[in-house]
């Protein structure tokens, strides 16, 4: 099954007991039992829903994984990974990434000690200087937030294997519509589901994907223990987001495209940050690991001001100035001060999150009206 049948009938099967088409929403938080332990597979929502797991059916099948779960937000889904690990652990992480994932590695894990290294993967042969008996996760954006770095996941998938470490991809940005991280050697997949899984900014969820069956029931146990799960309702949100993944994906590309070529040529713009340029510093690789190169950029303005680039955001009309990404509307973000605050300035600053940095997460209106927007934003 190709991927863009995959996202509509993808570990799907019509309702059982009247055949609807679209999973219905189980809103029940309990089930009744012919004997003590005797009942249909389901007992309590925590541990599962049959709505979730028509969902978490539906994320394995797109990402060509065995097993998904579900989670009540990105962050939750994230957290879960970390608690397969143990005090003294260290993990190699991405330098440039989403700011809450920075603040729960250091702000929450390191307290429970728990030791990260925040390195650039651009050259996955950096890695291994890092690697030491108490290594036990890679960590990996690709793209990378607000960035736009890419890095090689095959490559980097060679070093997690010689030394007999997890690696976990977050592909948010990139969708399993542009690269699954499984077939590039990637253990575990992980989404924010808020974002272009759900695709219409009306729900919060996390998504997981493995392989491997003894990962699976880790995490299937840590997701029961801790009860971070996602309701019924916002699994059957994302679940119809996810059956319009492709064809929303295909005009998020084409319309980030046309941007990221249009900023790059304006007089106020000091550079454009989007892996479809050829002298991207990894464009060849994002062009053989992906299908496309996504709707998600970032660009400065000249002279690095920051109070201009907090004009430019605040006179957008189209482009909504929010938090989030991977709508069908576009939005646009100052990270500095959302969401990469939590980050440190001085850290911020090493990869290239300055004051006059602004994201765009490009929607898929007329590709016309959101050049005229960020035209008389700019100008």
């Amino acid at each position: 099954m190709k991927f863009n049948t995959k996202t509509i009938h993808g570990g799907q099967s019509h309702d059982k007991a009247y055949g609807a088409v679209m999973p219905p929403i189980y809103q029940t938080s309990t089930y009744a039992q012919s004997t003590p332990g005797g009942h249909k597979g389901y007992e309590y929502s925590r541990t599962h829903n049959p709505t979730r797991h028509a969902l978490e059916n539906a994320f394995a099948s797109i990402e060509n994984g065995s097993y998904g779960l579900a989670f009540a937000s990105g962050l939750a889904a994230i957290d879960a990974v970390i608690k397969l690990l143990q005090p003294g652990d260290e993990v190699i992480s991405t330098n440039d990434l989403y700011g809450g994932t920075y603040r729960l590695f250091t702000k929450i894990f390191e307290g429970f000690g728990v030791k990260f290294h925040f390195i650039g993967m651009e050259n996955a042969d950096n890695i291994d200087r890092y690697v030491n008996q108490n290594t036990k996760l890679i960590w990996v954006e690709t793209p990378t937030n607000p960035m736009m770095n890419i890095i090689d996941i095959k490559a980097v998938s060679r070093v997690a294997k010689k030394h007999n470490l997890l690696l976990a991809v977050d592909n948010t940005f990139a969708t399993p519509y542009l690269q699954r991280p499984i077939d590039l050697g990637a253990d575990i997949v992980m989404h924010s589901a808020t974002k272009y899984l759900g695709g219409h900014s009306d729900v919060v969820m996390g998504a997981l994907v493995v392989n491997d069956k003894s990962l699976a029931e880790r995490l299937y146990f840590i997701q029961n223990a801790s009860g971070a799960v996602c309701g019924p309702q916002d699994s059957f949100l994302v679940l119809r987001g996810i059956k319009t993944l492709h064809v929303r994906m295909q005009r998020h590309c084409e319309n980030g495209k046309v941007i990221a070529n249009w900023l790059s040529k304006h007089p106020k713009i000091e550079k454009v940050y989007w892996p479809g340029f050829e002298d991207h510093p990894n464009h060849a690789v994002a062009k053989a690991q992906m299908a496309d190169f996504g709707g998600m950029l970032s660009f400065t303005t000249k002279g690095n001001n920051y109070a201009e680039a907090i004009k430019i955001v605040e006179r957008l009309k189209i482009f909504t100035l929010a938090e989030s990404l991977g709508g069908v509307e576009s939005l646009a973000g100052h990270p500095a001060s959302m969401t990469h605050a939590s980050i440190p300035k001085e850290e911020r600053e090493k990869t290239g999150v300055v004051d006059s940095l602004i994201r765009l997460s490009v929607g898929i209106e007329d590709v016309d009206d959101l050049i005229e927007d960020l035209s008389q934003a700019i100008e």
